[in-house]
């Protein structure tokens, strides 16, 4: 039924748009993190001319994290945005980001990971204690690493949690100044790049926490008050992502061709990985969700009686 009405959605937008420029209308999209081949796909769907047809002129500007992007998001510089669904979750249960909405997945699975490299004695959860793992202050992957590590059957003490930038993260793996970092999945390409022939070793949250979700699609608030333009962007951004990562080598040379810093091997490669995390298309299950926000309870990330039904917008994903 959900792949029904998705494909009735691809074919309204398919409808609807004009190849007369000066009515298309002007949107601003903001990735996760940079620019990085996990994100090809709304990229792929610009090239195909899907968005065009679907009345959309798209800009894809660097995001910054969940945080940030929300805050822009709020403050009217972009229209739809990139966000990790717990992140999400949990800024808007501490009030810190209250007017968006999350109208579609992306991930059905988190992609948060721990990742190290092989010889590091890193390799499985309980190994992390004594070590140091750099993080992200607030990312999801460190704020969720006490019922992580504890479902794992691992001590969450005796870390030594390092601060340090995202984009730095692969060279100090491989310069050994830190044992392990927080990290998705699909990341893991790019950090055995850096590290030159050595092999990652990766420590999934979704092999024990398989009710979290990963990124999702927030718009603001008021932007929900017009349904059908919202799920006529969706409709095509989930268009781009089925098709990018059926053809991940096709989709990563598009990438390749607007962002010279993104190797199209690396970005397809990341493609591949991420493929059995993002099916079903763009749904969320109620229940599922209710589970993974019982354990952000757990991890005290949220508040008793948090309801996800205030950010997720059920009606319109999928």
């Amino acid at each position: 039924m959900k792949r029904a009405l998705l494909a009735v959605l691809i074919l309204l937008a398919g409808c609807g748009g004009s190849g007369d420029d000066t009515k298309l209308e002007k949107i601003v999209y903001l990735t996760g993190v940079g620019v990085q081949g996990r994100e090809a796909y709304v990229q792929v769907a610009i090239d195909q001319g899907w968005f065009r047809e679907a009345g959309f002129d798209v800009e894809i500007r660097p995001g910054n994290g969940t945080g940030q992007n929300l805050q822009l998001l709020q403050g009217g510089r972009a229209d739809f945005a990139a966000v990790d669904v717990a992140a999400a979750l949990i800024e808007y249960g501490k009030g810190t980001f209250t007017g968006f909405r999350i109208v579609s997945a992306v991930h059905q699975k988190t992609l948060a990971c721990l990742m190290a490299l092989d010889g590091s004695g890193i390799t499985k959860p309980a190994d992390l204690k004594g070590k140091r793992v750099a993080y992200i202050p607030g990312g999801v992957v460190r704020v969720l690493y006490e019922p992580y590590a504890r479902l794992a059957g691992a001590d969450p003490t005796g870390v030594e949690w390092v601060t340090m930038p995202a984009q730095q993260m692969a060279q100090g793996l491989a310069a050994g100044s830190i044992d392990a970092a927080t990290q998705f999945v699909v990341g893991r390409p790019g950090v055995e790049a850096a590290a030159k022939g050595r092999t990652a070793v990766v420590l999934p949250y979704a092999d024990v926490l398989p009710d979290l979700y990963g990124n999702g699609l927030a718009v603001a608030r008021d932007a929900t008050a017009d349904p059908e333009r919202v799920r006529r962007f969706t409709a095509v951004m989930l268009r781009g992502l089925e098709y990018a990562v059926d053809h991940p080598a096709e989709a990563g040379a598009v990438l390749a061709r607007h962002q010279s810093t993104q190797p199209a091997a690396v970005a397809a490669q990341e493609l591949e990985l991420m493929r059995p995390y993002v099916r079903p298309l763009g749904t969320f299950d109620k229940a599922k969700v209710d589970r993974g926000v019982a354990v952000m309870r757990s991890a005290g990330a949220v508040p008793a009686g948090f309801d996800a039904g205030q950010v997720i917008a059920y009606d319109l994903a999928g």
